[in-house]
């Protein structure tokens, strides 16, 4: 099996594929900060045609594992189509999906049928009040309702992320966390990433030593390795909890040295990181007729950009996308 890597020998073998830059929240740390989010025409989106072609071209030089991100995925409609495209790509073997739930009661059993085996859930308050502030919604039991058709469904382990900010959420830590242990979910810590103008308007970052400190109390942490997917949390488990916590900490302990990701967005431009701005313009060469070769050429040539690590707590960040338009 081919294996692709980048200039410091880290082996790529995971996409990131934004669907679409549309979402039906307007959460205060993904899509505010100056940055573009304004909605592109559909027809400046890939098509789910062109997105499988790309995933083909990729799979063959190595790329094993898809994850699914938006704006919101599910507000583009069919998703289940594609999944199950991408299912019968030869050497995909793992697809899954963020989102921020709102959804996916309606769609949890469709997507897992086509061949999705696991999502993410953007949460980051339990507290219906609260969700209003942060995400822009009233509508919070749709979330935790699209949560429980994920988990009877099969989509699992459904794991849970939740942006900490100081003075928002951080009040609720230790009611996510004590939820592994009471409901056996899977809770993942997220450090807030100030991105533009965000570091000025959102709350501060509150670091995951410090969220570990504040949930020592609940019991004791062992290291877990929590299956279901490779990527930057590092994840723990209270003694005798089904529920596993992880701690993504992109600020504090970033995980550059071990990416293993490229994120293609939904106008079809190949980024090698998230905090880069760098990007390889596949959309143009597949529109112009491109062969397989050139594709191949494009992949590795957005592989070879990829910086040793980011320079956010420099403050050197993306500054021609929202979060929103990357992908997260």
């Amino acid at each position: 099996m081919t294996v692709l890597c980048d200039s410091w020998q880290r082996q790529i073998n995971y996409l990131r594929i934004s669907v679409t830059d549309r979402c039906n929240l307007n959460c205060i740390y993904c899509s505010e900060g100056g940055l573009s989010t304004q909605a592109r025409l559909r027809s400046e989106n890939l098509t789910y045609e062109e997105i499988n072609r790309i995933v083909e071209v990729a799979a063959v030089l190595g790329i094993t594992k898809v994850r699914l991100t938006g704006g919101e995925p599910l507000v583009r409609s069919d998703l289940s189509r594609l999944v199950g495209m991408l299912a019968r790509i030869k050497g995909i073997n793992d697809i899954s999906l963020t989102t921020n739930g709102m959804l996916l009661g309606q769609y949890a059993s469709e997507l897992k049928r086509a061949g999705l085996k696991r999502v993410n859930v953007s949460l980051d308050t339990l507290q219906a009040d609260k969700f209003k502030r942060i995400a822009g919604s009233d509508n919070l039991k749709d979330v935790l309702a699209g949560i429980e058709s994920a988990r009877t469904s099969g989509l699992n382990p459904v794991k849970i992320n939740m942006v900490v900010l100081r003075g928002i959420n951080d009040d609720e830590i230790i009611d996510f966390a004590r939820l592994t242990i009471d409901q056996g979910w899977h809770i993942r810590f997220i450090e807030f990433m100030p991105l533009g103008k965000l570091k000025n308007e959102v709350g501060e970052m509150v670091s995951g030593e410090e969220i570990r400190k504040r949930i020592q109390n609940l019991g004791h942490l062992e290291p877990d390795a929590c299956k279901g997917g490779e990527g930057p949390a590092r994840y723990y488990r209270f003694t005798g909890a089904e529920g596993t916590i992880g701690f993504i900490s992109p600020m504090t302990q970033h995980f550059c040295h071990s990416c293993n990701r490229l994120r293609l967005t939904a106008d079809g431009q190949l980024r090698p990181c998230l905090l880069d701005d760098d990007e390889v313009d596949l959309r143009a060469a597949l529109r112009n007729g491109a062969k397989t070769e050139e594709l191949t050429e494009l992949i590795r040539r957005a592989v070879g950009l990829k910086q040793e690590q980011h320079h956010l707590d420099e403050g050197i960040g993306p500054s021609k996308r929202s979060m929103r338009g990357i992908g997260g």
